[in-house]
């Protein structure tokens, strides 16, 4: 869905604060500038989809928004049990927000394991929606509790709604005779409806999607649309729910444009997609489903009608062997994993350096090591990859900082890939990849321009007067050698792992050739062009410490620099995308401040890599629980920086 929205304002990650109007014959509603809403219940009770169909119909609205789905590795975790909870956070509001939010103010538990695996992240005073059918001796039994905490004081101090979800979403599809078990997986819908009822959330797009999902079952479509209206309809008559709440749409937020919502691996998609047009190549991807990033390769075989084929490979390692043998037949060639995948090709990344054909290897980061943490983020593949290849195998690497961001950092990997003949490694994470936000829909004059030519005849002159074709003869401000379609007649050469002698490519076990094509390959990576890193400190010279973070730390550091601003305190913000080479001016900014702190979700990756380059103490601020930082944590920690 998109919408449209207009002139830009930038405001603080503000807090809750409403005032209350009642038109006649109506119940209150109340105006808010932001709402963090969790929904919460078993892997099975459709927690997703319910908080991706809000999500959507907050997009239409119009609002600013940020997301947190949270869910169990396992594909039916036991039904009850702690481990089995999936949970959906949205952050919405009327202005700029960054995060999805530090905790709910809403609260969706669908059974007693959701309100125990999430009660400890609900502020006192939150609303909490309990559905009270679920509260069985049993059921509670499972999660260690052995009185029912809706009647033995644990939740004094919140705002408790006990609606029989269950019940009323039985009772209210009675007349299309389904199965009793059938009819209670609809009261997810029932719980949508009922949020949608609560924050004035427009209706017609979830109908239309419930009737195109379930267009094959045109009963099951009808029984979920019936529930959801049942939802909408409870919270307009009952009198549990009193007040309704507008969080008015964020029109002075963003540049006038076409907004619509989406993932970080849908904007990378459409990264990729696009990158692939404005190079005039086509485009793809051999690849290997793996969490978190198997969407991309779900995505792109979409995508057919704009040249991209999708290649799902018996393992990581022929994934990345196709998209190699593509990339050397002339495509824009990607391959997607997680950083167990990027441990399994490195060898062929080596290759591809060796090789200088563009290549993408998109790594979302999960929580390791080995299988780890599969549903959960992390970005400590930075130093796998910065390193993690045999000999010295250097390679570009770029990191988006939101979701949106994805799609504009795919194009700027592919700019590199194909301008420098290299394989370029693009760092994003599972927060990233699977959390939403407004993008705006860039026009097609917006974007590079990526063309580039290929070989089509001799380069080379001999001593003899004969014109031949050498295929590692560089162009002399990028270094990059001349793509060379396999089979244009004159522009045979090799390939393999085995060095090449500089020009020829002819293989070469020579000392001093080795020496000079090594020092080559990195004098490549290190001329790469990149940008500035840009400093936000809006009291220039007042500010003694500089906050640097990297990837999907963007949101909760900046809304935590936002907050201490706010205070009164004076700190300086940086954040890369580029992190090998790093941005010219880099040491430069760093050599500014007195303090520099480093928030990473890894132990201080980034802060080992500046340290060692520039010989500044950069302070790290480390967390590895397979979260996002919260706001007011690192507000917290810079706060003490700047004191200390």
């Amino acid at each position: 869905m998109t919408s449209q929205v207009s002139s830009p304002a930038e405001q603080a990650d503000g807090a809750v604060v409403g005032e209350q109007r009642k038109p006649a014959g109506e119940k209150d509603v109340r105006r808010l500038d932001r709402v963090i809403i969790r929904f919460a219940g078993d892997s099975g009770d459709g927690m997703q989809l319910t908080g991706d169909r809000f999500t959507s119909e907050t997009a239409s609205f119009g609002n600013d928004l940020s997301t947190l789905p949270n869910f169990p590795a396992e594909i039916r975790a036991p039904a009850g049990t702690l481990p089995g909870v999936s949970s959906f956070q949205l952050h919405f509001a009327d202005h700029d927000i960054l995060t999805p939010g530090d905790a709910p103010n809403v609260l969706v538990a669908m059974n007693p394991a959701a309100l125990k695996a999430n009660i400890a992240d609900v502020p006192r005073g939150a609303e909490i929606i309990v559905n009270t059918d679920e509260f069985t001796k049993r059921a509670m039994a499972k999660v260690g509790w052995a009185a029912n905490p809706l009647e033995d004081g644990t939740l004094d101090g919140y705002s408790i709604h006990p609606v029989r979800l269950t019940t009323l979403t039985v009772e209210a599809l009675k007349e299309f005779d389904l199965p009793r078990k059938e009819a209670e997986r609809s009261k997810n819908m029932f719980a949508l409806g009922l949020l949608s009822w609560m924050y004035h959330r427009p209706t017609e797009g979830t109908e239309k999607f419930l009737a195109t999902k379930f267009a094959k079952k045109p009963d099951i479509a009808a029984a979920n649309i019936a529930a959801f209206r049942a939802g909408w309809n409870f919270g307009e008559t009952t009198e549990d729910f009193a007040v309704s709440y507008e969080v008015a749409p964020a029109t002075h937020t963003f540049p006038t444009g076409t907004y619509r919502n989406i993932s970080g691996n849908l904007a990378l998609s459409y990264g990729l997609i696009a990158a692939s047009r404005q190079a005039d190549l086509p485009l793809y991807l051999g690849s290997y489903p793996i969490t978190p990033a198997s969407d991309i390769l779900h995505e792109l075989s979409k995508h057919k009608n704009f040249g991209v084929r999708t290649f799902q490979a018996e393992d990581e390692i022929a994934g990345i062997g196709a998209a190699l043998g593509a990339a050397f037949g002339g495509s824009l060639a990607v391959t997607t994993t997680s950083g167990p995948g990027v441990a399994l090709k490195s060898e062929t990344i080596g290759l591809a350096v060796s090789l200088e054909l563009p290549l993408l290897v998109i790594d979302i980061q999960r929580g390791g090591p080995s299988t780890g943490l599969p549903t959960k983020t992390e970005q400590a593949d930075l130093l796998q990859a910065m390193y993690g290849r045999n000999g010295e195998a250097p390679v570009p690497i770029v990191a988006p900082r939101t979701p949106a961001d994805c799609f504009d950092a795919a194009l700027e990997a592919a700019r590199i890939a194909l301008a420098y003949r290299t394989p370029v490694l693009l760092l994003s994470d599972g927060y990233l990849a699977n959390g939403s936000e407004p993008w705006r829909i860039p026009d097609t004059d917006e974007l590079p321009d990526l063309r580039v030519q290929f070989a089509r005849g001799p380069n080379h002159t001999l001593d003899d007067g004969t014109e031949v074709f050498w295929p590692y003869k560089r162009d002399p401000q990028t270094l990059a050698r001349p793509w060379a379609i396999p089979g244009t007649p004159g522009l045979e050469h090799r390939i393999g792992g085995i060095e090449k002698q500089d020009g020829t490519g002819n293989i070469s076990y020579d000392p001093a050739n080795h020496d000079f094509m090594v020092r080559t390959r990195q004098a490549k990576i290190d001329g790469i062009d990149v940008p500035d890193v840009q400093v936000d400190d809006p009291h220039r010279g007042a500010a003694n410490t500089l906050v640097l973070g990297w990837g999907s730390t963007y949101g909760p550091i900046t809304a935590a620099v936002r907050r201490l601003r706010a205070a009164g305190e004076h700190i300086a913000q940086a954040h890369l995308r580029h992190l090998n080479p790093f941005p010219p001016n880099l040491g430069t900014v760093l050599r500014h401040y007195e303090k520099v702190v480093i928030p990473e979700m890894n132990l201080g990756q980034l802060a080992t890599l500046v340290r060692a380059k520039y010989l500044v103490d950069a302070h790290s601020y480390n967390q590895v629980n397979g979260m996002p930082f919260k706001a007011e944590q690192l507000a917290t920690a810079l706060k003490e920086a700047i004191d200390g």
